[in-house]
């Protein structure tokens, strides 16, 4: 895939380093020559400095052959000026920063396809931190509408022997809440069928919102 970064901040640094790592094409903009030079010497991404909201700017990052932009910039009127350009030049995706939510019509008017808010998340992950340390969010999915999430079993959880089938089939599991995977103790990931038993120790890989992971993650982990 072949992504467009707008604004190499905290978040467009990281996502860089991940989506290089992951072996995609990648080229990033920013302003600031040192963050550009940064960018390069650490992750080995195209860096281009210069106004992602310069058209100009934009087709030099190859912007006809993009898959995806991402709008990571501090100000919510150069994400919307970027995103308005890059429809006009036909990127399919584009996925922008919400800081202030009184912006998310605009982003909408301007093309953006998925709004990942900032301030949703980072709530989302302190009220799961105080309320469910035993449970990590993996990842976000469709700008925070559901999340994957990690729950460990302890070892003398009363799920231990249950099949994947009989908890989906409990009235105490949440119905919004699927498997999608289990990592073993012994290193293997497996993708879960309906008569798979849980086991002393498996970390289970759920997709749900975070309103119905407290419940699941307490059926699955009560000892």
């Amino acid at each position: 895939m072949y992504v467009i970064i707008a604004g190499a901040g905290l978040i467009g640094h990281e996502v860089t380093r991940r989506l290089v790592a992951n072996k995609h094409d990648v080229v990033v903009i920013d302003k600031e020559q040192d963050v550009c030079e940064s960018i390069y010497a650490e992750t080995g991404a195209v860096a281009i400095q210069g106004s992602a909201t310069d058209i100009n700017t934009l087709e030099r990052a190859g912007a006809e052959k993009t898959d995806a932009i991402l709008c990571l910039m501090r100000l919510a009127s150069d994400n919307i000026a970027c995103a308005l350009i890059a429809k006009s030049l036909g990127i399919p995706r584009i996925i922008a920063r919400l800081r202030d939510p009184r912006y998310e019509q605009a982003y909408r008017l301007a093309g953006v396809n998925t709004i990942v808010r900032m301030a949703d998340l980072l709530i989302n992950q302190i009220m799961m931190e105080i309320e469910q340390p035993k449970v990590k969010k993996v990842m976000t999915l469709s700008g925070g509408k559901a999340e994957i999430y990690a729950v460990r079993l302890p070892e003398n959880a009363k799920s231990v022997g249950m099949t994947i089938r009989e908890i989906a089939q409990n009235k105490s599991f949440p119905e919004d809440c699927v498997f999608m995977g289990i990592y073993k103790e012994q290193g293997d990931f497996l993708i879960p069928r309906g008569n798979y038993m849980l086991q002393q120790l498996d970390t289970i890989f759920l997709v749900s919102t975070s309103q119905f992971i407290k419940q699941a993650s307490d059926f699955l982990a009560r000892i």
